[in-house]
């Protein structure tokens, strides 16, 4: 069977993608590239809705390794998810990081009214970790290296 090549990116779909772009750009990515409006033959056929437009923005950790498309669609309009929805919940929960101020990181999050949905812990002390929920309630994993 042939294998996956590399990681390439995720995928959000977004109400107002002005504030989700903002928000990651705040925890430190990078937009790469100009936002693209996409529709036509290609996207009816990979995504299965015909008629369809989107916008779209990718964003990049530092050193671009790692990629974040957030996409709304402009037609057809989206469907309500699950603001509040918990890790216990099917399907994707969340976006991981790793950063390098914990602390500093959620009190400036806090302070832009994006809280913690459970608290800071520590994984056998080599990881200091907390969920933020972001705008539309995107889990934000951020982690950071203690050992």
């Amino acid at each position: 069977m042939p294998r996956i090549q590399r990681f390439d990116h995720v995928g959000i779909t977004v109400a107002d993608l002005d504030a989700v772009q903002d928000f990651f750009v705040r925890l430190g990515l990078e937009v790469a590239g100009e936002r693209m409006v996409v529709e036509g033959e290609f996207l009816d056929t990979v995504i299965g809705m015909p008629g369809s437009r989107t916008e779209i923005v990718m964003l990049s950790t530092p050193g671009g390794d790692t990629t974040l498309e957030l996409s709304r669609f402009l037609r057809p309009g989206h469907l309500p998810g699950s603001p509040t929805a918990m890790a216990n919940e099917l399907g994707l929960r969340n976006v991981a990081f790793e950063v390098d101020d914990l602390g500093a990181l959620v009190a400036a999050l806090a302070a832009d009214g994006f809280g913690l949905v459970g608290g800071i812990g520590t994984y056998e002390g080599a990881w200091t970790m907390a969920y933020v929920r972001g705008p539309e309630g995107i889990i934000v994993s951020l982690a950071e290296r203690i050992g």
